[in-house]
């Protein structure tokens, strides 16, 4: 690992400060992604800010209609939260089948998300969810957040400050899982929303995507069935030694009848 420099701020006000005047400088929350990348010298940033302990990044609460999650949360918190639990249970859920015991204690939403890495499990939820990820600087709608492979809004020296969740009807994630990395291979995360269906999808592709085509069909009509003939197009689908373009279309596909069958909405 090559040398760098590393910063504790106290606030935001002086994390943001100092990634001003750092060069290449990168924000540090549960490191589980940039670390192992820093070790291989895959990522060489000269400033590391650590931001995992910043006040105004950390808490879940409930505001009105929608959980409110700090960006510094660790999988763990999320996943052992009475108020996430309560109002939805499909993103403790999720929470629970991230890696391993040890990265849901260090990691965090923000940096999962803020990382986007295509086989991620929060970008799902994000999408599903209808989500808006507040920053220091703005309000982004997560739709308009992920870009592709790693790739997402977030400007420069920009951080995640929360995630402003709208509480749906109804929920549920469900994931075929890399049995060592825990990583999706495909995962389908399916909301009955205010305004309607929503359907996300993670593992597929270079980065989360919204099923459209699902969406229209279930608004339509709440039915497994009314999927049965919905042909997912391969062309933008993953192919490795995982799973073919081909078989991922078809996991799609089915994952989100499965999901659709879970949730027993009523037509």
């Amino acid at each position: 690992m090559h040398e760098f420099s590393y910063f504790h701020p106290a606030s935001l006000d002086e994390a943001k400060k100092i990634l001003a005047g750092a060069e290449e400088g990168y924000c540090l929350a549960g490191g589980m992604s940039l670390l192992p990348t820093m070790k291989l010298r895959l990522s060489s940033p000269k400033s590391l800010v650590n931001i995992s302990t910043l006040p105004e990044l950390s808490g879940i609460r409930l505001s009105g209609d929608a959980l409110v999650i700090g960006a510094a949360t660790t999988h763990y918190q999320v996943l052992s939260s009475e108020v996430v639990d309560g109002h939805i249970p499909a993103l403790s859920s999720l929470a629970k089948g991230i890696a391993d015991v040890q990265v849901r204690y260090r990691g965090t939403i923000g940096g999962s998300v803020a990382n986007a890495d295509p086989a991620a499990d929060y970008p799902a939820a994000m999408l599903g969810l209808g989500c808006t990820i507040v920053t220091d600087r703005r309000e982004i709608h997560a739709d308009d957040f992920f870009l592709g492979l790693f790739e997402t809004a977030l400007q420069p020296g920009e951080i995640i400050v929360q995630f402003r969740i709208p509480i749906p009807r109804r929920a549920i994630y469900l994931k075929m899982a890399n049995m060592a990395s825990r990583f999706a291979i495909v995962g389908v995360f399916v909301a009955e929303c205010q305004d309607g269906a929503r359907v996300a999808v993670t593992g597929a592709a270079s980065c989360a995507f919204r099923a459209r085509q699902f969406e229209k069909l279930l608004n339509r009509q709440w039915d497994a069935g009314a999927l049965d003939d919905v042909d997912v197009p391969e062309d933008e689908l993953l192919s490795d030694h995982h799973a073919s373009a081909q078989y991922r279309a078809h996991l799609i596909r089915l994952m989100t009848q499965r999901a659709v069958s879970q949730l027993e909405i009523p037509a």
